[in-house]
């Protein structure tokens, strides 16, 4: 099994312009991505997809492998799809570049996956907001996802799903089902790419900006991974400016003490 990971990134950002090439701990933030993404140990390959020169030689700067895309994809999922053309893999995943704290080990898990459920042809991963700190299901910003029994996603909402009916309106003793956020990165069979770029939009995606119902409402089986944690992606200027107070942090704590 060969899986290739490809992380598209772009230069412009409304609420954070020139994100990738933020780099106050030293490295890019492109590069934290990339070097977490690198770790894994199903991974054959990690490849950044980007249609600015700038993110291209800032890469390249590093030693990263870097492919140039077309400037007129309208979502990440296009941009990868036009790098897996000319891949020889059997997964590919999407790693979000705007997540330097990725845990490797959960990149490896969404491959397995994938892997283990020979008939999705998309996975991703969830997580309980119940092990989240401060993280609120009401949020509209949070995205949820509710699977079924074989693991796979039913549906992906910006709204509360499930809606715990009996346990708000009656005080019921039971508990509703968990809540699960949805985290950000896929893995696709090469054959869904080339597929899903020809379907137009749905109603559904239309309605919640959600791509994923686009390819419910298609059909497609996506297959659901639960791990017991999630990386803080980094959306604003002061996200940036929190994980760079977390990687120093990490510096100090990991560095040898100086003998006097």
């Amino acid at each position: 099994m060969n899986a290739i990971a490809v992380i598209p990134a772009r230069f412009a950002s409304s609420r954070f312009p020139g994100k990738p090439l933020a780099n106050q701990t030293g490295k890019f933030l492109i590069q934290h991505v990339y070097e977490q993404a690198s770790k894994c140990t199903r991974l054959g390959d990690v490849i950044v997809a980007t249609d600015d020169a700038r993110i291209r030689d800032a890469v390249e700067s590093f030693g990263g492998n870097v492919v140039m895309t077309r400037a007129d994809h309208s979502t990440g999922t296009d941009r990868v799809a036009e790098v897996a053309q000319d891949l020889h893999a059997d997964i590919i995943v999407n790693v979000q570049g705007d997540e330097p704290e990725i845990d490797p080990a959960h990149i490896d898990a969404l491959i397995e996956s994938l892997h283990t459920d020979k008939d999705a042809m998309i996975a991703t991963l969830a997580c309980p907001f119940a092990v989240l700190d401060g993280a609120d299901p009401r949020d509209p910003n949070t995205v949820k996802v509710v699977v079924d029994g074989r693991s796979r996603a039913i549906y992906f909402s910006r709204a509360l799903i499930p809606h715990p009916r009996e346990f708000e309106v009656s005080g019921a003793s039971h508990q509703p089902a968990p809540y699960l956020l949805h985290l950000g990165i896929y893995a696709y069979r090469p054959a869904f790419l080339t597929e899903i770029v020809q379907l137009p939009p749905t109603p559904l995606e239309r309605t919640e900006k959600l791509e994923q119902l686009r390819w419910i409402e298609h059909g497609y089986k996506i297959a659901v991974r639960l791990v017991d944690h999630a990386a803080v992606g980094i959306d604003t200027p002061q996200d940036y400016e929190n994980f760079v107070a977390r990687e120093r942090e990490s510096r100090a704590r990991t560095q040898p003490r100086t003998q006097r």
